[in-house]
């Protein structure tokens, strides 16, 4: 079987962000983040920090080749000292929206919970700045949110992060190229195999596994009884994204023929899905087993390719 398409609910937020700024011309977000490569590869950073993304792979690394995919080009900045960054977003709101990220998802206290760093990385897009206040589309589920610029401005500096440059933004998006989304998910088809076969791999810390191996490890550190911050990190992010990434992956290769590997791809989403409910449950064992029969599917995926 191949992928049945997914629409709800989730930590979809520079996907959401990208296509508030693309507007009426759009593609969706599921093909946004195909054109991103997110779904092509798994990770576990440092050995220790899982991820059903590429090998190396961060979402700044996927924006250019993604853009260009898509028919897009924006104008990136990022860096300086806060005042240095507050006047530059000053500048760029006057023309509209920017497009924000990553901040420091802890320091939105617009968000139930939200009291300081939870070292979670997320995306925004700024609308007005007024009487001390940032105006913004949360894509976590809070259009025109308010927040003080001092909470703002200490999410935006993102130091709590494992990647990403303080005070990164993107304005002046254009669109450059009238594709499909079918012309875009072919396009995007280069960078997928890039990624799947762990070529951009970048500095990645010791320890660093990825793909299979990455799923087998994975098993292993879970299977005699998984640590509260990992359950936490797999339950509430990494199983959420990760499937519904693969998913899409599915159902865009199945849009354009690849009918082999969205079969492969579906498994991947169904057996990464798989997971919540055990590691909720505390069914440590059961997710072990999903988790190495996950595995072998990315030399499979990667062989069709």
């Amino acid at each position: 079987m191949t992928g049945f398409n997914y629409v709800g609910s989730g930590p979809y937020c520079y996907a959401n962000a990208f296509a508030m700024m693309f507007g009426a011309a759009s593609p969706s977000v599921s093909v946004i983040e195909f054109a991103m490569s997110s779904p092509f590869g798994m990770q576990l950073v440092g050995g220790s920090l899982p991820f059903f993304d590429p090998y190396g792979w961060d979402p700044e690394k996927g924006f250019a080749a993604a853009l260009a995919a898509l028919g897009w080009t924006s104008e990136a900045s990022s860096g300086g000292g806060e005042a240095v960054a507050l006047a530059r977003l000053k500048a760029a709101l006057a023309q509209g929206p920017v497009w924000i990220g990553p901040v420091e998802m802890g320091h939105l206290r617009h968000q139930p919970g939200m009291r300081g760093p939870i070292e979670a990385d997320h995306f925004v897009v700024v609308l007005a700045i007024e009487d001390g206040r940032v105006l913004m589309h949360d894509p976590q589920g809070y259009p025109y949110a308010e927040l003080p610029l001092a909470d703002f401005m200490a999410a935006w500096q993102a130091a709590t992060l494992i990647y990403g440059t303080a005070y990164s933004m993107r304005t002046a998006f254009r669109r450059v190229a009238e594709r499909t989304e079918l012309e875009m998910l072919e396009a995007s088809l280069p960078a997928a195999r890039r990624w799947l076969a762990m070529t951009d791999t970048g500095d990645m810390p010791g320890g660093s596994l990825g793909n299979g191996t990455a799923a087998e490890r994975l098993a292993h550190m879970i299977e005699p009884g998984c640590d509260d911050g990992l359950r936490g990190h797999l339950i509430h992010f990494a199983v959420r994204v990760g499937a519904r990434r693969v998913n899409d992956a599915a159902t865009g290769l199945e849009r354009i023929g690849r009918i082999d590997a969205a079969r492969i791809a579906a498994r991947q989403a169904r057996l990464i899905g798989a997971l919540q409910h055990p590691l909720v449950v505390g069914d440590d064992a059961r997710a072990a087993t999903v988790l190495r029969a996950l595995a072998p599917t990315y030399d499979e995926l990667l062989a069709v390719l």
